[in-house]
């Protein structure tokens, strides 16, 4: 007789037995508790001298230079701001190369002479800390023996307080870097890069006899995750191990009924959701939208635009938030880009514009000279992604997109760029040099004709595109929802410059006093632009195995191998152009791919490693049972001298020897290939993943250990 798996069925009747309060109460977002937990512009101007204040804005507004001789009056200020919240501790919050946050917290304590506790922060302790360097990857950067590092203040990005149970701490964004100098954070190339493009977009908006203004990259970065009961989670060790499941049948039911994405929100969820919101809402971060999303179990937080620095920050905050939250609820949130196998992973859609004095550079405009900028900075992009596709998508490389990217739900390897119909026409008539319907007679020429009226959403939306125009703005939709935003947002930057000041350079040549010769040179530079790349534009659908084909013979990369993808870090001309603009010195970049390299391998590595320890120790030992089951119904059916039952019987019992058979197999190969590279363990890995999910279809479900993607996916849909 089986026996009920106790630990699955106690989690079920955990979730079953649960009542949780649902009931409607007025959800409060009043506007004075908006940024509360943020020393904001507002708290500057309240806790800090005039002058001081004054300063610290101008940095923070103009990137103008911070005044040293203010740190001390910042300083105290931050702390009596938050000490007024409850806080005891501060922290330098800085983003490491592991992909998460760090912080160390010191308390505002000093003893006085008289051995009496005082509350002191100094504005050198504000600027500077000194973390262990040597503890964090560094891709050889920095060695067991060199531990020393820095953090250094980022006054751009606001610092916040961090609120739990019992306490509060002050969180300082900063940078990390090592004792030598070198960067051992994401933080600093994405402001390096943000600079380098600040840079070339003044140079090139010069030439159309622009007054300098600030420029300003904005981010919205849209983020997709699971929510799944805690009691499942803590069930499944491939979960907490690995933050995905490494077995699993999939259900009869998944997505076909169309009736998860954009449904109705379960109580559960909407409680989980506005706690969320509650406190992005007091830590300034603008949550916009939420809903559910595609697959069971899924679901989607998008804020407003903000300036990329910031943005990125508050990101990693919100994914923070997002798993903190989830634990308050009795859940886990999981933010792998594949949790399920055979349903949609989830994605960071990067949406990437750029103004320049408030005007965004990738609206068309209603003017030829708005025509003019718009199509002068449009082809620099289209120009960037074509010439270095290839370390776009090495930015998008982790152990977890890899099983998510090109899976008919995720744009594939292929790095094309969608943008509609009507504005694809309008290049490629420039590019020919095709008369314009409108003028007959006449060329088209840039910032002399009106391009014809391009609404917002000219063209059906592009999902299966990696880098779509959506009206006024790039989404970069390759972005794994795990992966920090600061990645694919420092390469965006740094591409997207290169190529404004190649195209600046060649226009510099031109005669600026004529203003007719000027646009015609314009026109010609950019028609050759178009002409050379126009192989990157693509807006048809990039799932199909046509695109494939046809990508092929345009000659695009389509990179499958994760570790052949990130050796475009080490390109030579991908080192020099980063040097270059000053964005990573050619160490930083080479560390970069090793850090990158070496986290791959470690967690290919761990999902192999933890995939035979269930297989051996939770699957054979119940599949083993099924077979001496079938044996004993086998034997008594003989025994009973009866014709009946005896040809099932014996179908079992060689059913279950046969899957024995190749579980003890599976795990032996995958064991072997252990010792060996990862791909080899990858594909041991699905080759045991088969014949365990298949024995999870045959086994006795009150026998079968792991909680089912029925159970999972299911509870909260």
């Amino acid at each position: 007789m089986s026996t009920m798996n106790t630990n699955r069925v106690r989690a079920i009747e955990k979730i079953a037995a649960y009542k949780g309060d649902y009931s409607v109460s007025e959800a409060s977002f009043p506007p004075e508790e908006y940024g509360k937990y943020v020393f904001s512009e507002k708290m500057i101007k309240k806790y800090l001298p005039k002058e001081s204040a004054e300063k610290l804005l101008a940095t923070i507004r103009e990137q103008k230079p911070l005044d040293p001789t203010i740190a001390d009056d910042v300083a105290n200020a931050m702390k009596e701001w938050a000490i007024s919240l409850g806080a005891t501790h501060y922290t330098h919050w800085f983003q490491p190369l592991n992909g998460g946050t760090a912080e160390k917290h010191d308390a505002f304590l000093e003893l006085s002479e008289t051995g009496e506790p005082i509350k002191v922060f100094s504005g050198k302790k504000l600027i500077k800390g000194e973390p262990d360097a040597s503890s964090f990857p560094s891709g050889g950067l920095r060695c067991t023996f060199e531990a020393r590092g820095y953090t250094a203040w980022d006054p751009t990005s606001p610092a916040f307080v961090k609120r739990h149970r019992n306490g509060t701490t002050l969180c300082i964004p900063t940078i990390f870097c090592s004792y030598n100098g070198e960067i051992l954070d994401k933080k600093t190339p994405v402001l390096r890069s943000i600079k380098a493009l600040e840079k070339a977009v003044k140079r090139l908006m010069a030439l159309f006899a622009r007054s300098e203004k600030p420029v300003k990259v904005s981010l919205g970065a849209e983020q997709e995750y699971f929510l799944i009961d805690r009691n499942f989670y803590l069930n499944r060790p491939d979960l907490v191990q690995t933050g995905r499941t490494l077995f699993g049948s999939a259900p009869p039911r998944n997505k076909q009924l169309v009736d998860h994405y954009f449904g109705s929100i379960r109580p559960e969820i909407l409680a989980f959701m506005t706690d969320v919101d509650h406190e992005l809402w007091r830590l300034g971060i603008p949550s916009k939208t939420r809903h559910n999303e595609t697959a069971p179990a899924q679901f989607e937080v998008a804020p407003i635009f903000e300036e990329l620095n910031v943005a990125v920050d508050h990101n990693m905050l919100l994914m923070d938030i997002l798993k903190r939250t989830a634990i308050r609820h009795g859940m886990v949130c999981l933010l792998h880009e594949k949790p399920f196998a055979g349903v949609n992973g989830s994605g960071k859609h990067n949406n990437w514009s750029i103004t320049y004095g408030g005007h965004n550079l990738l609206n068309p405009g209603s003017n030829p000279e708005q025509n003019a900028v718009f199509l002068t900075v449009l082809a620099a992009i289209i120009r960037a992604v074509d010439l270095h596709s290839d370390i776009l998508r090495a930015s998008t490389v982790s152990a977890g997109n890899k099983y998510r990217l090109g899976m008919g739900e995720a744009p594939p390897v292929i790095i094309s760029i969608s943008l509609g119909e009507t504005l694809t026409e309008i290049l490629d008539r420039l590019g020919s040099h095709e008369e314009v319907a409108s003028k007959p007679a006449e060329m088209m020429r840039i910032g002399v004709d009106t391009l014809p009226p391009l609404p917002r959403d000219n063209t059906d939306r592009n999902r299966t595109s990696p880098f779509a125009f959506t009206g006024n703005k790039f989404e970069f939709r390759a972005c794994g929802s795990g992966q920090s935003c600061a990645g694919f947002n420092t390469v965006l930057n740094t591409i997207i410059a290169e190529s404004i000041d190649v195209i600046a350079e060649r226009l510099e040549k031109l005669d600026r006093s004529d203003k007719e010769a000027f646009h015609t040179g314009l026109t010609a530079v950019i028609a050759q632009i178009i002409r050379k790349h126009r192989r990157i534009i693509f807006n048809g659908n990039n799932y199909s195995p046509e695109w494939v084909n046809e990508a092929e013979r345009r000659g695009l990369p389509n990179v499958r191998k994760s570790i052949e993808a990130l050796r475009a870090y080490i390109k030579p001309e991908n080192v020099e152009m980063f040097s270059r603009y000053g964005v990573f010195s050619k160490a930083e970049i080479v560390s970069r791919f090793e850090v990158f390299r070496n986290d791959y391998h470690s967690r290919v590595r761990i999902e192999g490693g933890m995939a035979l320890e269930i297989a051996r120790t939770m699957i054979l030992p119940v599949v083993n049972r099924q077979y001496r089951e079938a044996l004993e119904t086998l034997q008594a059916a003989r025994g009973a001298k009866s014709k009946h039952g005896i040809a099932a019987a014996e179908n079992l019992a060689d059913s279950f020897g046969d899957l024995l058979d190749q579980l003890h197999q599976g795990c032996e190969a995958l064991e072997t290939a252990l010792g060996g590279e990862h791909e080899g363990i990858i594909d041991n890995m699905k080759r045991l993943r088969e014949i365990v999910d298949h024995a999870e279809d045959m086994v006795d479900d009150a026998l079968w250990p792991l909680p089912k993607y029925r159970e999972m996916l299911f509870i909260y849909n």
